[in-house]
């Protein structure tokens, strides 16, 4: 089973169990997970997921489709070398995956 390592900007960490084939945002938004809003539903139009994957986990998803990389760049913060929409990483059987939420979805 895929485990999800969600850090918020105060640096608490909260891990969560995740179904295989389900995206981190959809993971999070079950769980109650706060700060991932995902309020299009992970159909890649709000930018109200954005995370910041960690290194170790970038080889582990798809490359940024170009889609993803224009609403990147709607994101209430920031974006950074590793920010992700989290709707579009899918979790694999087995995976631990690693992000931090930003400060701000709005």
């Amino acid at each position: 089973m895929p485990k999800v390592f969600y850090t918020q900007p105060d640096g608490t960490e909260r891990a969560v169990e995740g179904a295989v084939g389900d995206s981190v945002m959809q993971t999070a938004v079950r769980n109650g997970v706060p700060g991932v809003l995902g309020q299009c539903g992970g159909v890649l139009s709000c930018a109200t997921c954005h995370v910041f994957l960690h290194e170790r986990n970038a080889e582990d998803f798809p490359p940024i489709s170009e889609d993803e990389d224009e609403m990147l760049d709607c994101t209430a913060v920031d974006r950074q070398d590793t920010s992700r929409l989290s709707c579009q990483l899918p979790l694999a059987e087995g995976q631990h995956v690693h992000v931090t939420i930003p400060k701000a979805q709005l």
